[in-house]
């Protein structure tokens, strides 16, 4: 890539970053949103459920009672669907998908269902248009795993280390046990 190319895509991620941060500034002022007197009742979880009583208070927006969900309390539409990062996150499948996307806005997540082989392919062609991988990280497992196997074979090694010292400690303790006998005599 070109220097020029590099600054375009610098500039872009300037762009989106600042929109998130926009984002999270915008959710500071957001109330937390509680369930329906779930301070009065244990058995009540605290998570959000519109109140639909007759009577609700809540529901009437009467004054003193939390505040319910509303469109106004959404974030700014610039920074909709946008990873933390300032990414838009796309969802890898195959080699193909990877093919029409923008360094400079988009990045890939490979879904789940990837195989270790195609996986690589993927993190491969990725580099190689300078594209950010959300999960890499499941190859690097499957390394650990390789050389976790010989961490285990190299533990048997020196369980078999100990195992030959400790004999020749008994063997030095009983050496000086004759030893102390022969000058006793």
């Amino acid at each position: 890539m070109t220097e020029s190319e590099i600054t375009e895509i610098s500039k872009a991620s300037q762009v989106q970053r600042q929109r998130v941060k926009l984002r999270r500034r915008v959710k500071t002022n957001k109330p937390e949103f509680q369930g329906q007197e779930v301070w009065r009742y244990k058995r009540i979880r605290d998570r959000w459920r519109r109140p639909r009583g007759v009577d609700s208070k809540m529901r009437m927006n009467t004054k003193g009672w939390p505040k319910m969900v509303n469109v106004g309390y959404g974030g700014p539409k610039t920074a909709r669907h946008l990873h933390s990062s300032g990414y838009a996150e796309v969802l890898i499948h195959n080699l193909r998908q990877i093919d029409g996307l923008d360094p400079t806005r988009q990045a890939v997540r490979i879904a789940h269902d990837v195989g270790g082989k195609k996986r690589r392919e993927i993190i491969t062609r990725a580099k190689e248009k300078r594209l950010h991988v959300f999960n890499p990280h499941e190859l690097k497992l499957e390394k650990e795993e390789v050389e976790g196997t010989d961490e285990v074979k190299e533990g048997e090694v020196k369980k078999e280390k100990v195992a030959e010292e400790a004999e020749a400690q008994s063997l030095s303790v009983a050496n000086a046990e004759e030893d102390e006998d022969k000058k006793s005599r």
